[in-house]
């Protein structure tokens, strides 16, 4: 299954569930305290982080898709907190504020970056089920997913009519279920259970194949477009009526943390399905997101940045040969991450010592080197009749496998100016006894504010004395 990153910016969503702050106290310890056997935390910083459905939309919003959040909380420092935070990172919040009673907040004390304690605010929520209803029917217009996320706090009273809502439009709508009544999301077009949730209402399953016949009787029983239940250390599993199993592996390197996995799993599908993405697509490209974000600590959102790197990770982009199309996402990609592009060009007909430690001055000069290489007909115009030895997929397969070269590009033309102006890289290299003005595409780059460098060539290496060494013996 060959992934690619969505236009998440033209995929708005709405998501309508349980807010709640989570709040982070990090400190050290050095000593145990005198009055029972437990660690003194010096708090040195206070973190908060928008939980529960509120990081729904977070996460949403960090990719790059418009998000709108409707929820309950109290009218207290706390909502002020989440408001605040949600505003910054773009997510319009339109909360009910009820008076007199507390927004969740579920405070951690952590030290080391282990965490030692929680302590849980809260209280069920007399949430207006009616006028809840009505604010998220006016916010529907122009929505393309609505995602309800459940914790089964009080915010969401009457699941029923909001699915119904939302498919009189024919919008689709995802759903990450609590308790033990699934029929409350009947209709829904994806719920998504873990495997604890999904087993306390069909049973245990021994098997996958006892999964999928479960699975199959509760998307029939409940009028469900599809089920993905999220195993752990197992991946996922997506089930739809009338198609095959699709079984897709964990994806994370190192567990660090699985807080928050499952909003990270539910928003990117939601954002993937906004864009127009097939479910299958969708699903898989949430694995790779709940791959990122176990490894990061407590509640994290997923940016387009590290889920573009993912992909390229899994299509095998993220280094080696490339098409112009991947090379400008690798780009902006390494772009994203703050890192510096290097950009040299030529034949490399026979690697030699020379090249491989003209390529390492090249990269010492950033972060990334891209190779753009002479195809074979303008070495043959460059260096005439019997050139060149090798063929360009060789030469930039040799190039690619240097541990200096990240990316390695053909061109056609005579010069590579063409490629310089859509790549616009940071640093022009060229390697040779020239002026900065005889370098071709130093105008190019100059213009933008790149920088261009001439390095010196290492003595005695020579791809064409090379070349007439081995034909006068």
């Amino acid at each position: 299954m060959k992934l690619s990153m969505p236009r998440f910016d033209q995929a708005p969503v709405l998501v309508v569930g349980d807010v709640m702050l989570d709040r982070y106290w990090h400190g050290g310890t050095s000593r145990i305290s005198p009055e029972a056997p437990v660690p003194v935390v010096k708090v040195e910083q206070i973190e908060d982080r928008p939980g529960g459905a509120a990081n729904v939309a977070l996460n949403i919003a960090a990719l790059g898709a418009p998000a709108s959040l409707v929820g309950v909380t109290g009218d207290d420092e706390a909502a002020d907190s989440l408001v605040n935070s949600l505003k910054g990172a773009g997510v319009r919040a339109l909360f009910q504020r009820i008076a007199h009673q507390p927004t969740i907040v579920k405070l951690r004390v952590m030290s080391r970056h282990q965490q030692l304690l929680r302590i849980d605010f809260e209280e069920p929520f007399a949430t207006d089920a009616l006028a809840l209803g009505a604010q998220v029917d006016e916010l529907l217009e122009g929505i393309k997913v609505l995602v309800l996320s459940d914790y089964g706090k009080g915010a969401l009273k009457n699941h029923q009519a909001l699915i119904q809502a939302a498919r009189a439009r024919g919008i689709p709508v995802l759903a990450d279920p609590k308790g033990k009544d699934f029929s409350i999301y009947r209709g829904a077009s994806l719920i998504t259970p873990n495997l604890s949730e999904f087993e306390a209402i069909v049973g245990g399953c021994a098997d996958e194949h006892e999964l999928v016949s479960k699975g199959a009787t509760l998307m029939h029983d409940l009028d469900l477009g599809a089920l993905l239940v999220t195993r752990g250390e197992h991946g996922m599993t997506l089930l739809r009526p009338d198609h095959p199993a699709l079984h897709l592996p964990a994806r994370a390197r190192e567990v660090f943390d699985v807080t928050g996995a499952g909003d990270t799993v539910i928003s990117t599908l939601a954002a993937a399905i906004a864009a127009g993405e097939e479910l299958p697509h969708a699903v898989a490209l949430a694995n790779l997101a709940a791959g990122i974000v176990v490894g990061k600590l407590g509640t994290a959102a997923i940016s387009a940045p590290e889920l573009r790197r993912a992909i390229q990770r899994e299509e095998g982009s993220e280094r080696g040969v490339l098409g112009l199309e991947q090379l400008l996402l690798a780009v902006d990609d390494a772009r994203a991450h703050n890192e510096r592009i290097v950009f040299t060009n030529g034949c490399f007909d026979i690697l030699h010592a020379g090249h491989v430690t003209y390529l390492e001055q090249a990269r010492a000069q950033g972060d990334r080197l891209i190779v753009a290489v002479n195809d074979d007909a303008s070495v043959s115009r460059l260096k005439g009749p019997g050139r060149p030895i090798n063929s360009v997929d060789r030469r930039m397969a040799v190039l690619a496998g240097l541990g200096a070269v990240d990316w390695v590009i053909s061109f056609a033309e005579g010069t590579p100016e063409n490629l310089l102006r859509e790549v616009k890289p940071d640093v022009l290299v060229k390697g040779g006894d020239y002026g900065i003005d005889q370098v071709v595409g130093a105008d190019i780059v100059t213009a933008y504010g790149g920088t261009v460098k001439v390095l010196g060539l290492v003595e005695n290496s020579s791809t064409t004395a090379i070349v007439e060494k081995i034909r006068n013996n």
